[in-house]
């Protein structure tokens, strides 16, 4: 966990408590020592935060007080991205518009690490109309692979999959995930095949079986994206 994950969890820790809140309750419910504890909350104090207390006694966060964007987690800006851009495809002009300016200021304020984080989110809002072949449905329950999904993307590890062709076969697979597509009624995977030698579309609500290996693929996952992106005459997202 990053130091700027801890400083979040830590806060949203205090925010839960309306009451002070002991420094070693604090250390335990975020598996840190209490000495880490200490000098996180006074960073925190030192950024603005309204931390009263002290050590022996307990801590509270005064209301009123919101961390600056830099505090956000990989996953809450993933959220973000994905959600102003699901909002740029599927609302009036004018919405839209309005959601683009939101992620170009949220993006402003970032740091660089974060702010190129932001920008190569692998998580892509598909358009409103679906290609033919995505409107047939299978009953399985697609969100359960999703956070797997998620993961190895980011990790840029590889995956074993067994998965429900269009054709009726069920296929077993080694991929590299490349890119998550959130469709209004689908979700597709975008990885390069092993077996294909090539990248390929996967519905994720046809996975049957995921088993993620510790083993990173040799390709970058930003140089695939970039591959698919011109394979497919898709322009990057905003």
């Amino acid at each position: 966990m990053s130091r700027a994950e801890r400083l979040l969890d830590l806060m949203q820790c205090l925010r839960r408590h309306r009451h002070p809140v002991s420094g070693t309750a604090l250390a335990q419910s975020l598996g840190v020592s209490l000495r880490t504890l200490y000098r996180d909350i006074a960073s925190l104090q030192a950024q603005g935060a309204d931390i009263q207390g002290e050590a022996g006694v307990g801590y509270v966060l005064r209301p009123g007080f919101t961390l600056p964007p830099l505090m956000f987690s990989a996953a809450e800006l993933d959220a973000l991205t994905l959600g102003i851009r699901w909002v740029s495809q599927h609302t009036d002009p004018e919405l839209a518009q309005a959601a683009s300016n939101a992620l170009a200021k949220i993006s402003a304020v970032l740091p660089a690490d974060l702010r190129e984080a932001m920008a190569a989110t692998p998580l892509l809002a598909g358009p409103r109309c679906l290609p033919t072949d995505l409107h047939t449905h299978l009953p399985a329950d697609q969100h359960d692979h999703l956070p797997v999904l998620r993961r190895a993307i980011r990790l840029e590890h590889k995956l074993d999959i067994v998965y429900h062709a269009l054709s009726g076969q069920k296929t077993e697979r080694r991929i590299w995930p490349v890119a998550l597509g959130f469709f209004d009624r689908v979700r597709v995977l975008i990885a390069w095949c092993e077996t294909r030698e090539a990248l390929r579309h996967f519905r994720v609500d046809r996975l049957l079986a995921i088993g993620e290996l510790d083993e990173r693929y040799a390709q970058r996952r930003q140089r695939l994206l970039k591959m698919w992106r011109e394979q497919e005459g898709v322009a990057p997202q905003q």
